[in-house]
């Protein structure tokens, strides 16, 4: 999905954000189970989820399958959410160049790049207690390459390319959740040409 002026606004906000992190990384949630875990109000959740909606970020489903993890208390109904799309895209710098989209672009950059940072620093600290299997698949890569815009642009659509394809494989056995992380930019700090 690529995000418009009028939906970056409305991601704009830390609690959203922070729905919006938990949607991906659980594939769907409960109203309940997001307040309790953000510590919020339902209302409040039900509030920031609706309006995630509304820009077509998430959407409130019933699920046929509830599992232990989502198992409902009986005679009440909890309303459930998933986010609505794969991905969501901000192409570009205009945000940032506009003056009423400037503020919240920075701002969910900003968050975006804090919670990456948080996530990988996690598992530094915690990689020891697991697996050595998984201790052995992860990596932390730095490459630097003399490439040309052109180029640059070709490499982070390769990288894209290939996350899909991996996305579409089916989990192999003893599967879980990997985060992959990739920034193409340039590193160089000189003057620019």
């Amino acid at each position: 999905m690529e995000i418009d002026a009028a939906g970056l606004k409305a991601m704009a906000h830390p609690l959203r954000m922070r729905i919006l992190q938990l949607l991906e990384l659980r594939e769907r949630a409960s109203v309940t189970s997001l307040a309790e875990e953000l510590g919020e109000s339902t209302a409040a959740i039900s509030y920031h989820l609706r309006q995630l909606a509304r820009h077509g970020f998430v959407e409130d489903f019933q699920p046929d399958d509830l599992d232990a993890v989502g198992r409902q208390t009986p005679g009440r109904r909890q309303r459930w959410w998933r986010m609505a799309v794969d991905q969501i895209h901000m192409t570009g710098f205009e945000f940032l160049q506009d003056e009423d989209t400037r503020e919240a672009a920075g701002f969910i950059t900003r968050e975006l790049q804090s919670d990456r940072n948080r996530r990988m620093t996690h598992w530094l600290v915690t990689a020891t207690q697991w697996p050595t299997e998984w201790q052995r698949a992860s990596t932390d890569l730095d490459g630097h390459l003399d490439l040309s815009p052109k180029q640059a642009r070709a490499l982070a659509d390769d990288l894209a390319a290939l996350v899909d394809r991996y996305r579409k494989l089916r989990p192999g056995k003893g599967a879980r959740r990997v985060e992959v992380q990739y920034a193409v930019f340039p590193a160089d700090t000189g003057q620019i040409p």
